[in-house]
């Protein structure tokens, strides 16, 4: 027998639900959201289960992303029509757990990519060690940061989010407790007392984690905002890469390179999405304008080439189409976030 891909039990007072896919990092199957959201309902109205702890069980990360591969098959076999659906079900859970009525804690510790911001930035009490290491590189791969980006990323400090998903820069566990992505910082030597505490007294929660928190590094991030704040204000690519090509610190010219790798597509749906994300007063109403970004993206050419050049072919050299981007007109974006016909829309459960 396979072990299961997520650990679920209840221990005292508490839900906990441990990612268990140590070999691919936990990333996300559709399986394992099917498996979350069901047992998030089913403790919903437990009145035994008073809160919830989401971590990774052994091996490294916390969850490196949604299943790539998974994804590519599916577009190259059955005109992405499976992999629609994993973004439909992975989205459901993500709601339910940024609606959940119980209190919800999130331990990223470790690589906390793509997915795994997906089912940790929604929860209530979100923990950063120093293992942490956060990233949505989608724009790389020819995708966008979904899994909520649109909210989440919208709404960090200055263009910090701009910067990240342009770039796929990582930030550690400090950075994010600065940005604001977590709510604590914790030693990883600490994660299993927490626990063992929040099972007893789940009232207690805050009151847990400050007394466990330890004071962080220095974030290096908060040293660069101004010019990320600076060199990334703009919402058109061209203007970001001409204030990036106009800077001649090593600096501004390493993320001039950076940024020219990316999909010139999902670059620009990226800096759409975290425009029109920050005026959106609903969680799900980001979901539902990501559900009609990636109906549309999910079979464009660029993600199946960018999967091949990063991860199946490792090398590193994508052919984006379109190649440049003043091919990418405005009238292709809107397209891309148009609504889609009443009865495809993305709904929350």
């Amino acid at each position: 027998m396979t072990d299961p891909e997520v650990l679920i039990r209840t221990e005292g007072r508490i839900g906990r639900l441990s990612l268990n896919r140590p070999k691919a990092l936990h990333a996300l199957t559709i399986g394992m959201c099917h498996a979350m959201t069901e047992a998030l309902l089913g403790w919903r109205d437990d009145p035994t289960v008073e809160a919830v702890i989401l971590d990774h069980a052994e091996g490294r990360g916390f969850c490196a992303g949604g299943d790539i591969a998974y994804l590519r098959h599916s577009v190259l076999t059955d005109e992405g029509e499976t992999g629609l659906k994993f973004f439909h079900d992975e989205y459901l859970l993500d709601n339910l757990i940024q609606s959940y009525p119980k209190p919800f804690v999130s331990f990223m510790d470790g690589m906390t990519m793509g997915g795994g911001v997906g089912v940790s930035q929604p929860a209530r009490y979100r923990v950063a060690t120093e293992n942490t290491r956060f990233a949505m590189p989608e724009t790389g791969i020819g995708l966008f940061p979904d899994v909520g980006g649109s909210w989440y990323l919208s709404r960090l400090p200055g263009r910090i989010g701009q910067y990240l998903v342009l770039t796929g820069a990582r930030l550690d566990g400090s950075e994010c407790l600065w940005a604001g992505l977590a709510t604590h910082y914790l030693p990883a030597s600490a994660l299993d007392v927490a626990k063992q505490r929040i099972a007893e007294a789940p009232d207690a929660i805050p009151a847990i984690l400050r007394e466990l928190s330890a004071v962080p590094p220095v974030p290096k991030v908060a040293a660069i905002a101004p010019m990320i704040d600076r060199l990334f204000a703009a919402d058109r690519l061209e203007d970001v890469l001409a204030a990036l090509s106009a800077d001649s610190s090593d600096w501004a010219q390493a993320q001039l390179t950076t940024v020219r790798t990316k999909s010139p597509q999902a670059s620009k749906i990226a800096l759409r999405q975290l425009a029109d994300g920050a005026k959106l007063t609903q969680f799900s109403d980001a979901l539902a304008m990501e559900y009609r970004i990636v109906a549309r993206v999910l079979t464009h050419p660029d993600f199946a080439e960018g999967v091949r050049a990063v991860i199946v072919d490792k090398d590193n050299a994508p052919k984006w189409d379109p190649a440049t981007p003043e091919l990418v007109g405005d009238d292709l974006i809107d397209s891309i976030f148009a609504p889609l016909p009443p009865e495809q829309e993305w709904k929350p459960l």
